[in-house]
């Protein structure tokens, strides 16, 4: 048994008959306490979270539970985060409350901006509204470029099936340590994605937004707010840990032949 004594059940936002009660009887066979969030009282500790929706509620579980390891259902869409699809989920509660599952660790991002910290699993996003924007690019204090067009990503190899994908970056194995630098729709078409060791210290400065102009930092998929002209970023490795966990060894293929339709 994985001992798990209480667990707590993240819900995607949009309205689905989530089946509550079914999760709850499995957990009750074996003496394990389910608690949904946002709907009942927390208990001081919970051993496991189960994620069910897509990968933005993945993203929201492990930010709303750092250092939690989260079990991912797919009620969503594309699901490169999810250990299985909502028709399997029986069989997946019950291997993992057997103990029959893997722990995947993922470097976390952080980025210090305006006397604020945020932490990013997927990427960090300074992306324009309408026109083309200027961000120097530093890396451990030296200046590497300055990225003309729709904006920068600096994301992890988690994310590099998240927004990385469609900018045409590389898709990179979880556990391989390193980060993703890319400009998005650059006017500049001899750019080309940067891979950075985990320990190397980035800088974005907003080096030109014209008047009327706006660019928002989003980290996650969550808009943080508007960045004016001469503000900086610094994103470097997280103290944190991102914990998923999955049933098969080989689950980054498996996702990646499903959910691309490589097969």
């Amino acid at each position: 048994m994985a001992g798990f004594q209480a667990i707590g059940v993240v819900l995607r936002d949009e309205d689905q008959p989530f089946p509550i009660e079914q999760m709850r009887a499995i957990f009750d066979r074996v003496g394990v306490r389910m608690h949904v969030v946002d709907h009942e009282p927390l208990p001081p500790k919970l051993d496991l979270i189960v994620a069910m929706g897509g990968d933005g509620t993945v993203l929201r579980a492990l930010d709303e539970f750092p250092e939690h390891p989260v079990l991912a259902i797919n009620y969503g869409t594309v699901g490169f985060l999810t250990a299985g699809d909502r028709d399997d989920l029986e069989s997946i509660l019950t291997q993992v409350l057997s103990g029959n599952f893997q722990r995947s660790e993922r470097l976390i991002l952080c980025c210090e901006y305006d006397g604020r910290i945020a932490h990013a699993v997927n990427e960090v996003l300074v992306r324009s509204t309408l026109r083309m924007i200027s961000v120097d690019v530093f890396v451990n204090d030296a200046k590497i470029r300055t990225i003309r067009g729709d904006g920068v990503i600096v994301g992890t190899p988690t994310g590099s099936t998240g927004y990385l994908l469609s900018t045409g970056a590389p898709l990179v194995m979880p556990d391989v340590n390193c980060f993703i630098l890319d400009g998005i729709n650059e006017y500049n078409f001899s750019s080309r994605a940067l891979i950075l060791s985990p320990e190397s210290r980035i800088r974005l400065r907003m080096a030109r937004v014209d008047p009327g102009q706006e660019a928002h930092l989003i980290v996650d998929g969550k808009s943080l707010g508007r960045l004016d002209e001469g503000v900086e970023l610094n994103l470097s490795r997280s103290p944190r840990r991102a914990q998923l966990i999955f049933l098969d060894r080989n689950y980054f293929f498996h996702n990646l032949a499903s959910r691309l339709r490589w097969q």
